[in-house]
């Protein structure tokens, strides 16, 4: 599997572009900014993106979706759990001071234990509540890889002081569904650098003591 990591946008979101190296089809992951560099790592590799998927609806994973799905034609994937803060896009703008993205459209709704596909790449969807209701991660068995948007990230977890947040879910997310995948699973984390689950089981404060450092974006 092609797997480039793009950090993208002004709070450097981690953009993942999947490809399948035999049918050359695409899944785009969390788009939130630079959609020219996005179309260039696209371009090199002879990629046709045919999904866009979407972890979860803050700005900084969304703001370039409209803009790619206009330059591929690929549909843009998201929890519906999540349209509410689709809605209020130009209030998450006035919170980092960016300029507003315009309105995004959920193509398709993802729920809980669907499957995305692009030739043979295959992600299971994983329904992760707590940094926002409608989170997701995309877990690609085959490959050993956790994409987690702001659900977990390396020595820390996504805040839950926002709309849609919520501490106590969030950990039942991380224990009930992150925490059950194998150890050797690379962790892509919506920023930061990447891990691995068995890493974060061993040395995570928030995993090892129930929460006491801080919290990121």
């Amino acid at each position: 599997m092609i797997h480039e990591i793009l950090r993208v946008g002004p709070l450097q979101c981690n953009c993942s572009t999947l490809g399948d190296p035999e049918s050359r089809e695409a899944i785009v992951v969390d788009p939130g900014g630079d959609v020219e560099t996005i179309l260039e790592v696209v371009g090199r590799h002879g990629l046709a993106v045919k999904q866009i998927v979407i972890t979860h609806a803050h700005i900084d994973h969304v703001s370039g979706a409209m803009e790619l799905k206009r330059r591929t034609g690929a549909p843009i994937l998201i929890n519906e759990q999540d349209r509410r803060l689709l809605e209020i896009l130009d209030l998450q703008a006035r919170w980092i001071g960016a300029a507003p993205p315009g309105e995004v459209k959920v193509d398709l709704p993802v729920s809980d234990g669907d499957v995305v596909r692009a030739g043979k790449i295959a992600g299971q969807v994983l329904h992760t509540p707590g940094h926002t209701e409608g989170s997701i991660c995309l877990y690609l068995e085959d490959h050993h890889k956790l994409i987690a948007g702001d659900t977990l990230f390396s020595g820390s977890i996504g805040r839950t002081d926002l709309l849609g947040g919520s501490f106590e879910k969030i950990m039942r997310s991380l224990h009930d569904r992150v925490l059950q995948l194998p150890d050797e699973t690379v962790v892509v984390p919506g920023h930061g650098d990447l891990t691995t689950i068995g890493e974060e089981r061993q040395s995570n404060p928030f995993l090892r003591t129930g929460g006491s450092s801080r919290l990121r974006f």
